[in-house]
């Protein structure tokens, strides 16, 4: 081979590497960004997810607390109420003593809603059915709870952001549906936990509500960031479903 083919195979062969560097480096610039892009992503969204936590825990507090103040005006304040006048009337004092027992159960059962640690060492049927209760109690609604299937331990921050989204859901059906039914079904399947909860009342139309309800809005967000998928259905006269599907492994 002469010397300059020998020349042209050695220019070829710098230029082909000094490409091939280029690109390494380039790829590696490139995948050091989308690292970086990533780890910064991953942190906002652990940041939200926190923030969620400690919203939803606030929000759970407060609507317990109005609750709270309900039962105790509407329900044990007309139990002693009611004990007063026995008493007063000179009853008998089994009814007194029966209608005194019956508020010291109310109380014991209102206890449980505000320990703030309540909810945190509760399973999520545990919390619902105390929700269910407390409707029953106070005469709010109809309610029922069905558990279908092996119950599987949640991840107690989704626990929480899980309980939040129905009590959103029970809380917009007792101000606003008129419903006088409100059922709840869990199936706890092998790979998904299946939430249906629905109202009797007078319902929407869902293109009318959706992205202008914060409501429905919040529970959307909320199912998406613990990977679960939350869709309703509506129509007026026909109540309100909220469906819910978690997967165990989001």
């Amino acid at each position: 081979m002469d010397k300059t083919g020998t020349q042209s195979i050695f220019l070829i062969t710098s230029i082909l590497v000094v490409l091939m560097a280029a690109t390494v480096i380039v790829l590696f610039v490139v995948f050091q960004r989308r690292k970086v892009f990533f780890l910064q992503k991953e942190k906002e969204n652990k940041k939200r997810f926190e923030r969620e936590i400690a919203e939803s825990q606030v929000e759970i507090r407060e609507e317990t607390l109005r609750n709270i103040s309900w039962e105790l005006h509407d329900n044990i304040g007309q139990l002693l109420t009611l004990a007063k006048i026995q008493l007063q009337s000179s009853e008998g004092t089994d009814d007194v003593r029966e209608t005194i027992g019956k508020s010291l159960e109310e109380l014991r059962a209102l206890s449980k809603s505000i320990n703030p640690e309540a909810i945190k060492n509760m399973n999520l049927a545990e919390a619902i059915q105390l929700e269910i209760d407390r409707f029953n109690r106070l005469n709010f609604i109809e309610s029922t709870l069905k558990v279908k299937g092996n119950k599987v331990e949640l991840d107690k921050n989704h626990n929480i952001i899980i309980f939040r989204m129905l009590q959103e859901f029970f809380s917009n059906t007792i101000k606003h549906s008129k419903a006088s039914e409100l059922c709840v079904a869990l199936n706890f399947t092998e790979s998904v936990l299946e939430i249906k909860t629905k109202d009797n009342g007078i319902g929407f139309v869902l293109d009318d509500v959706l992205g202008k309800g914060i409501g429905i809005g919040n529970i959307k967000n909320r199912a998406k960031l613990i990977g679960a998928n939350a869709y309703f259905k509506s129509a007026p006269k026909k109540g309100t479903t909220l469906i819910i599907n978690y997967p165990y492994k989001s």
